[in-house]
């Protein structure tokens, strides 16, 4: 016979509330564009991007190749080019910084939630475990006095008999 399930009763309450299982909250595409550029540029590969850009049009201008050949050193196109780059990116990466801000605040104050739930689970076994241990005691105490009372029902059929 197969038992079903039951989900734990903080899953239930939260599904009941209205609370999200995950993370995930709706910030619209303008968000999730922010964000999804924010991680780009946050991350190791987009260094390696730019430095190689910078090196290569450093290289190419120095050279004198194709159209770079009009950017001599120091490279004054290629400044204009970098700060352009700054200045677009600094609103969305503040807008992304602000989208992740507050989907790791919800999952903080989940993470809040949940942990309180264990310990309020966790103090009512505590509750149950000290009552098992009194009623454990009880029924030990119970066996004792039973214990004594077959012993002087054994001593009392002994001297009927002798």
């Amino acid at each position: 016979m197969t038992e079903a399930h039951v989900p734990h009763p903080h899953i239930a309450r939260r599904k009941a509330q209205g609370v999200a299982l995950t993370s995930d909250e709706h910030v619209g595409f303008n968000g999730w564009l922010a964000a999804l550029i924010t991680k780009g540029f946050g991350s190791m590969w987009a260094f390696y991007v730019l430095v190689l850009w910078m090196f290569a049009w450093m290289f190419l201008a120095t050279a004198g190749f194709w159209i770079f050949q009009y950017d001599k050193y120091p490279f004054t196109f290629l400044l204009f080019l970098s700060n352009l780059v700054q200045l677009w990116a600094l609103p969305v990466l503040a807008v992304g910084q602000q989208v992740l801000s507050r989907a790791s605040d919800k999952q903080a104050l989940q993470t809040f939630r949940d942990a309180e739930a264990v310990l309020e689970l966790t103090d009512h076994i505590h509750g149950l475990v000290q009552a098992n241990n009194k009623l454990t005691d009880e029924i030990h105490g119970l066996v004792q006095v039973n214990n004594r009372l077959t012993d002087e029902i054994h001593r009392a059929v002994a001297g009927a008999k002798a």
